[in-house]
């Protein structure tokens, strides 16, 4: 069974939907209740988060819809007001046309608050005259395009270029894809209810969101349970408790020996770059296995890791078929192997992987050139038994699963369980954001990397890190979890100090230490 210790759930719209009425129907808490604890959350959060705990002479536009978001905006200002601050609250049609909790809240706004009504063109502010804009118009619900006097609305307040809190969601903003269309609130900062949304993290969803933060509104744990949510967030909290302690008594040799066969003429960076991150990253003893006339090359390459040469097709400098006893002999010696950085597509290298994962018990990770072995027959994958990640982008996954690469690019979360079902392996399906999802159907979003990280070699570091692990231990789907998250955390670090365009893969190596630092030491 998978340990989902200390990973968020995520949902989609229609199941906080769920959520929501399970409490309020099932469970008897009344959803006026739950807006009360919604709205002073949001309030709580601008305070601390953006004015530091003060608030007296900030002006503050709170700008409502007629449902349940609009409720939440008249609780926040509400208590933004009680601290201090001057609100303004502009309705998105009349207030005649307010129902149920949302009325409530509106009637309990303070007799001399100010609410305007904005019924047509020419009653949209412009909203430069405030401190803070809080965007309550439309929630995780809203499913289409905003359009009309709407639009006209979410015009002027992304033209202010004043900061912006959304509630719950950016109005506009797809809490199943992300996606948006033309006019929707671009905010500084997120307070969503409950459990955060897919749509917050899947771009273009992810920039529009700014910095998120999730408020527990008193959902029972039950409410949620009951859903049975099979997508979570990577977090800190889990890293901290997953990765390997390493006893008082290590030596290189408990610390995971790993054999990584990687590199071809012309690849031996990828070689050298998944190598080093292995080594990075804990692992006792790393050997990379390079066909034998470019062991030299790499011996430059690597000083900690050792190299170990294999037999290549003559003067193509690629991995030979007749490597395979070789390498099978090899494996009994070592607790992880990692196949496929730079490892070309010559017929007999892809051979010789079709038969080393056929053959192999040693807990693999399979990238690059690797997964590709697979792409014109999949029987071996399918008939897969031992321990095993794979690491495609979206280009080498359509190959092997012989599905469109629009497909996969449309619904990546769902291709990346498909793909683990279909293989009985750990699918870590690489991208903005990277998705890790198990046989059992249960998948993992990492929320951790940047932009930055869209360059050569990157994929070759994570695919050292998720061998590592392995190496020392940790369950496939734990060694993807971390890695990722890991390889994520060192591609931030090394933005803040190199910034995104210059960011390269060495680069990240470089900011492994002061990541398990970080988590571990």
């Amino acid at each position: 069974m998978t340990n989902l210790t200390d990973m968020i759930p995520i949902s989609t719209a229609g199941q906080m939907q769920n959520i929501d009425r399970r409490a309020i129907d099932g469970m008897g808490i009344p959803g006026l209740e739950l807006m009360e604890a919604a709205g002073r959350g949001v309030a709580e959060k601008i305070r601390d988060d953006l004015f530091e705990g003060e608030l007296p002479d900030c002006r503050v536009a709170v700008v409502c819809g007629r449902g349940n978001n609009g409720g939440d905006g008249f609780v926040c200002g509400r208590y933004l007001a009680e601290w201090g601050a001057a609100i303004t609250y502009y309705l998105l049609g009349e207030t005649s046309q307010l129902k149920g909790d949302a009325r409530a809240n509106f009637e309990r706004l303070d007799v001399s608050a100010e609410v305007i009504e904005v019924l047509n063109d020419a009653a949209v502010p412009v909203f430069a005259d405030y401190d803070l804009l809080i965007d309550a118009l439309f929630g995780t619900g809203f499913k289409r395009k905003i359009e009309g006097l709407a639009a006209e609305v979410v015009r002027r307040m992304n033209a202010a270029d004043i900061p912006t809190v959304a509630v719950d969601i950016p109005s506009g903003l797809s809490a199943d894809t992300g996606q948006a269309g033309d006019d929707v609130v671009q905010a500084e900062m997120t307070v969503t209810f409950g459990l955060p949304k897919v749509g917050q993290f899947l771009h273009p969803g992810r920039g529009l969101t700014g910095r998120l933060h999730v408020v527990d509104i008193g959902i029972p744990s039950d409410a949620i349970e009951q859903e049975k949510l099979n997508l979570y967030l990577i977090t800190d909290e889990y890293i901290a408790t997953t990765l390997p302690e390493r006893p008082p008594d290590a030596h290189k040799g408990t610390c995971g020996k790993i054999l990584l066969l990687a590199g071809s003429v012309g690849m031996t960076g990828a070689a050298a770059l998944a190598g080093n991150a292995a080594v990075r990253s804990g692992a006792g003893l790393v050997y990379v296995g390079c066909p034998s006339s470019l062991n030299d090359i790499l011996e430059g390459k690597l000083t900690e890791a050792l190299t170990r040469p294999f037999p290549e097709v003559g003067k193509k400098r690629v991995f030979a078929r007749r490597a395979l006893g070789e390498i099978m002999g090899f494996l009994p010696g070592v607790d992880a192997l990692a196949v496929g950085p730079g490892l070309s597509q010559h017929h007999e290298t892809q051979e010789l992987v079709r038969r080393i994962i056929a053959r192999r018990d040693t807990p693999t990770v399979l990238d690059a050139d690797g997964i590709n072995a697979f792409a014109k027959d999949n029987t071996i994958l399918k008939e897969n038994a031992a321990p095993l990640v794979i690491t495609p982008h979206v280009g080498e996954l359509a190959r092997i699963v012989v599905t469109p690469i629009e497909k996969i690019i449309a619904d990546r979360q769902s291709w990346a369980q498909q793909a683990a079902s279909m293989f009985n392996c750990v699918c870590v399906l690489k991208g903005a954001p990277t998705f890790v999802a198990d046989p059992d159907g249960v998948g993992c979003l990492n929320p951790t990397g940047n932009p930055g990280m869209a360059s050569g070699g990157t994929g070759d570091v994570l695919t050292g890190i998720i061998v590592a692990l392995l190496g020392q231990g940790l369950p496939p789907f734990a060694a993807a979890c971390c890695g990722v998250y890991l390889h994520g955390v060192a591609g931030d670090y090394a933005a803040e100090e190199f910034g995104q365009v210059s960011l390269t893969a060495t680069d990240l190596i470089g900011c492994l230490p002061e990541v398990f630092l970080r988590y571990r030491d």
